[in-house]
């Protein structure tokens, strides 16, 4: 049952309402929380790490009187209760036996490096129903053109993550 977990965010969601509220502080221990649920590679801590003040024109311009505050409040008060909803209906996450670095990880690394169509380009060698040697001679021969600092870049941002930390 996930109700001890559900009542961790919930707390997250009451300390939104603080009078001393600091964002920070509070994507802090919201993150916390999120990765002993969910993993520190889960999109869900993304999205808490991504809440900012936003301090454009366009918000100043905002005619609904709502604060950058407000606005942070309700963002990270949907994000949450979005994950509550989810825990209702779908339970805790299956843990992993093993400590492999997630799909996501490797995309948003490629997705860093790559234009929109080195990366199409890439995603549909990986997909040709070919054998696997073939299919790693096009890779090889594709990442090549990309540039050797492209593919650096690539690498080390998949072996800096921190699921790869047990690597021995």
């Amino acid at each position: 049952m996930a109700e001890k977990e559900r009542e961790l965010i919930r707390k997250q969601i009451a300390r939104l309402d603080e009078k001393d509220f600091d964002l920070n502080i509070w994507k802090s221990t919201t993150i916390l929380v999120l990765d002993r649920i969910f993993g520190m590679d889960s999109a869900k801590i993304n999205l808490i790490k991504n809440i900012s003040y936003d301090y454009s024109s366009w918000t100043l311009r905002d005619t609904s009187g709502a604060s950058a505050t407000d606005i942070v409040k309700k963002l990270g008060r949907e994000i949450l209760e979005t994950i509550i909803q989810e825990l209702e209906t779908y339970g805790l996450p299956e843990k992993k036996e093993s400590r492999q670095i997630e799909m996501d990880v490797i995309q948003s690394e490629l997705e860093k490096a790559l234009r929109i169509s080195q990366f199409r380009e890439l995603i549909s060698i990986i997909q040709e129903n070919k054998e696997m040697a073939e299919r790693r001679k096009k890779l090889s021969e594709k990442l090549q053109t990309f540039g050797d600092v492209t593919v650096r870049e690539i690498l080390a941002g998949i072996l800096s993550h921190s699921g790869m930390e047990g690597l021995k």
